[in-house]
């Protein structure tokens, strides 16, 4: 199998999707199909089971994918670091972020680039069911992360910012036409789950009941925010998120409101303590020193 094919067969494994796999490596639906089928008639078994609405893989699928991930991964940093080595990079720390707003801690990139300037900082979108798997395999070397963050193997680092709450329905939902919701009025429509991670992490997040003990009813389950903004959008579910979205993803089928009696969300850096680093010291110290982003209220 060509490098390329490797990429395509575990980008499909990870997206369970051609469409979605072939946007996100640039390449037609037929390439990516034209790699699979490749790759099948070279083990000799069908890798995915695939119907006009599915993708899974197979048994022999799944065995493919977890001998070739840690493989492909090593190959790349291989060549990443040699890469880096010939423009004189002597580290690169990766970031994987659960908020959008990662041009909003610019400051913290520019200060840790200033201090470090033969350091490579890359910055990236992290998925919410993949992020702390990911940061186990040490695919990343620290997560941006919403608290709390209570995992005998990771390490809570410095609280980044912390963010109001708003709720995301549909422009011409009910609640649309308000100025601001309370959890107990969010109550009463049902909201998208994210079946991933920790229970008690997720519930910090979207929470199962309100300040009256009344069960705020879950719906399907999403694979990350785009799935839960199409159930928001089009069949009347209603969708938490932190602040920075009404500033970060300004939709015209969308409306976000103001929840008034949620705490703040905080975020944190997050990482992996057997993997702890001089890179991600570095980091963690760049945000003491500058302190937590200034609190910015919901519109």
């Amino acid at each position: 199998m060509e490098l390329r094919d490797i990429e395509i067969f575990l980008t499909l494994a990870e997206e369970l999707h051609f469409g979605r796999t072939a946007t996100r490596l640039c390449l037609s639906p037929a390439r990516v199909t034209q790699a699979i089928q490749k790759q099948e008639r070279q083990v000799g078994a069908p890798l995915f089971e695939r119907n006009n609405r599915t993708v899974r893989l197979t048994q022999v699928g799944r065995q493919l994918r977890d001998d070739l991930r840690p493989l492909y991964a090593g190959l790349k940093d291989s060549m990443e670091r040699a890469q880096l080595a010939g423009q004189g990079i002597t580290g690169v720390l990766r970031v994987g972020m659960l908020p959008l707003n990662a041009h909003d801690l610019r400051p913290y990139w520019d200060v840790f680039r200033l201090r470090h300037p033969l350091w490579k900082l890359r910055v990236h979108k992290a998925q919410v069911g993949e992020a702390f798997p990911a940061l186990r395999r040490g695919d990343i070397d620290v997560l941006v992360s919403w608290l709390p963050v209570d995992e005998p193997d990771l390490t809570v680092g410095p609280v980044v910012f912390a963010e109001q709450r708003v709720l995301a329905v549909a422009t011409d939902h009910q609640l649309a036409q308000r100025a601001s919701v309370s959890l107990e009025m969010a109550s009463d429509y049902q909201h998208p789950h994210a079946d991933t991670g920790p229970g008690y992490w997720y519930d910090a997040y979207a929470p199962r009941l309100t300040r009256r003990g009344r069960q705020i009813e879950r719906g399907p389950v999403v694979r990350d925010a785009e799935e839960a903004m199409t159930l928001a959008s089009m069949d009347g579910f209603v969708v938490f998120f932190p602040a920075h979205v009404t500033r970060y993803w300004v939709r015209p089928d969308i409306a976000y409101l103001p929840v008034t009696d949620m705490e703040p969300l905080s975020y944190a850096l997050v990482w992996r303590s057997e993997a702890e680093s001089e890179l991600i010291r570095a980091l963690a110290g760049v945000i003491r020193d500058l302190g937590p982003l200034p609190s910015v209220p919901a519109p």
